[in-house]
């Protein structure tokens, strides 16, 4: 009844979806099994994708190849760019979605997806043999054979919904928990944890009086998030803004005695980024009042997502709060927020490429490995995907540097240096952010998924390469192209800027604060006329290398720098234990991640910068 796959991908969420495209646009036999085929890509949680540093994430994912970027261009209600006010490293683009037409789109896109075959059914257990993992087994008894499996379990390994008092198995409202692979990995070794999220109830929009609350309007110039020609977006849906009270706090604090997490029935961390409301009162009682998202669901619903409420409180609790925020006195829920502890296993026991250590060609992606958030759950999906094609073809894997792109400070993060509480990205966690902007993406990445296999990048590397030439060009017209006082300084004193007295290159002017390539183009018709036929996104690039190059050339420098490190590789099960001069905690440490450098071992935590010296020189460095 099944072939022999290549690649096997348990799960079908973000990570999954990610994972079954990638492996097989990069030529594998994929099959993807999911427990239920009408929830396939669906948004769990809020529907909206990008954000702080998580826009940076779908951008690179566009990048090389995959369709997180494509489909929520395609489902978008409203986008915004956020931190406009700070420097382009900050910017970070965010969409909603509709959560309906999301899902969909990603399952159109799947099937349209030559390689990849679908199951619906749980899987229990992994075929292994001889510490390989050669398939799974359904709930149905059925034994599917592959090379590789990806493991992207999300909030299901023996998942457990709180509200209240109340528990409930499973993985998501409505959806059973997945039993079986967590215990079988135990055995085999491997540490587990649990940990937990949670969500917001859903409203009824009727509802609400919106005439309470702040409207928040899109983007008037949206901008999306795919390299490719997607659809503009010409009609937005408006958020809505509004605020608890000190009312609202002491009604949900009445509650706290039947609180799981109060109460300590759930022995999961929950994401400290991303608190519940009564998280929030608990954690900041000197604060009156919190803020809150009043978020559409989509174009044909009345469904809204109540972005900062995330509750586990007993039901009658929730609702008697909501009254009391302005705008809900007479709202209507559909469901109450819950929350979910679910089975993780942290990521110290995975190589850089998402494999595990234990079990050969067994790789783990998305919330399986401790993270929380669509976007870093598809990323990783992603890189997994990428590895296991590769693994399949005896090709050395994909491992993306810190200086490459968020994704790799991402799972450089999780393997080095493991985690706790469910993981975030932010812009402060990349050392190199400023030239890992959300804009070049693509120069930084589409050649790399080009080379390394992944099919069908030759369009999107023309463009690449056109947006390249395109940099050059403006460049170097700019390097060139001199203005006179008379037509510059009256646009320069509206914008308090210091007049010029003599003939001065443009580029240079370009460098002064507020001063924009798009004002330049009206003050200069010789220029506007140059540059009127290339699109705003690689004006706005050239714009930003132009002003930020000094910047851009000091972090770059410090890149190389810092890649001395990361040449000096380690064999691998190199004995660490053999060097007496090595701290105990450092041999502990080194032995357990199998850092592959000098670079990825000195970001382990406990390994010290003596132990790294010391490693050099027995490396004979």
């Amino acid at each position: 009844m099944f072939q022999h796959y290549d690649v096997i991908v348990v799960g079908a969420g973000h990570a999954g979806c990610e994972a079954a495209a990638a492996a097989a646009n990069m030529g594998s036999k994929v099959l993807l099994v999911t427990m239920n085929m009408q929830t396939i890509a669906q948004m769990s949680c809020n529907p909206a994708m990008g954000g702080v540093a998580k826009g940076q994430i779908v951008r690179e994912i566009d990048a090389m190849g995959g369709y997180s970027g494509i489909v929520t261009d395609h489902t978008t209600v409203q986008f915004r760019m956020l931190n406009r006010s700070k420097g382009p490293a900050m910017w970070s683009p965010r969409a909603q979605s509709d959560r309906n037409l999301f899902a969909r789109k990603w399952r159109n896109m799947l099937e349209a997806t030559p390689n990849i075959d679908f199951w619906q059914d749980m899987v229990k257990g992994l075929l292994i043999k001889d510490d390989c993992v050669e398939g799974i087994i359904t709930g149905m008894g059925i034994e599917i054979r592959s090379k590789c499996v990806i493991l992207t379990n999300g909030t299901f390994l023996n998942g457990l919904i709180h509200i209240g008092e109340k528990q409930i198995g499973g993985g998501r409202a409505g959806e059973n928990a997945a039993k079986g692979i967590t215990e079988q990995l135990i055995e085999l070794g491997f540490e587990s944890g649990r940990m937990k999220t949670g969500t917001p109830p859903r409203l009824d929009g009727r509802s609400i009086d919106y005439s309470q609350t702040e409207i928040q309007y899109g983007d008037e110039h949206p901008g999306k998030f795919s390299f490719t020609d997607t659809p503009p977006l010409t009609k937005q849906l408006s958020c809505h803004i509004t605020y608890t009270n000190s009312e609202v706090h002491d009604i949900l604090k009445t509650g706290f005695d039947k609180s799981p997490m109060f109460a300590g029935r759930i022995q999961g961390l929950g994401p400290r980024y991303c608190p519940s409301i009564e998280d929030k009162i608990d954690r900041f009682s000197e604060r009156d009042r919190h803020q809150l998202f009043i978020e559409p669901e989509g174009w044909d619903t009345h469904e809204i997502y109540l972005n900062g409420f995330s509750s586990s409180l007993p039901e009658e609790i929730q609702y008697k709060a909501l009254t009391k925020i302005p705008g809900l006195k007479h709202v209507k829920m559909f469901r109450p927020g819950y929350a979910i502890e679910y089975d993780y296993f942290p990521p110290t026991q995975l190589a850089l490429s998402l494999e595990t250590h234990r079990i050969k060609n067994l790789f783990f992606a998305g919330q399986i490995n401790g993270t929380t958030g669509y976007e870093e759950a598809a990323c990783q999906g992603l890189m997994a995907g990428i590895n296991a094609a590769l693994n399949v073809k005896h090709e050395a894997p994909l491992i993306l540097s810190r200086s490459q792109a968020y994704i790799g400070v991402l799972i450089d993060d999780l393997v080095n240096k493991g985690t706790e509480e469910p993981y975030r990205m932010f812009t402060s966690r990349a050392e190199y952010r400023i030239l890992l902007r959300q804009d070049n993406a693509d120069i930084r990445l589409t050649e790399l998924a080009m080379k390394s296999g992944m099919l069908n990048m030759d369009q999107r590397f023309q463009k690449v390469q056109q947006k390249q030439l395109n940099f050059d060009r403006i460049n170097d017209l700019l390097q060139k192209t001199s203005i006179a006082p008379e037509d510059i300084n009256s646009y320069l004193l509206s914008l308090d800027s210091t007049p010029i007295e003599t003939k001065t290159k443009l580029a240079l002017i370009l460098t002064r604060p507020n001063v924009t390539l798009n004002g330049l183009m009206q003050q200069h018709a010789g220029l506007k006329e140059a540059l009127q036929s290339i699109d705003d996104e690689t004006l706005e690039g050239a714009e930003i290398n132009i002003k930020y190059e000094g910047y851009i050339r000091k972090e770059q420098e410090f890149v190389e720098k810092m890649s001395r490190l990361e040449s000096v590789k380690i064999l691998p099960n190199y004995n660490f234990n053999s060097i007496n001069a090595l701290s105990n905690e450092a041999k502990t440490k080194l032995t357990k991640i199998k850092p592959q450098s000098i670079g990825q071992a000195s970001r382990i935590s406990g390994v010290s910068p003596a132990d790294i010296s010391v490693l050099l020189v027995h490396l004979g460095r």
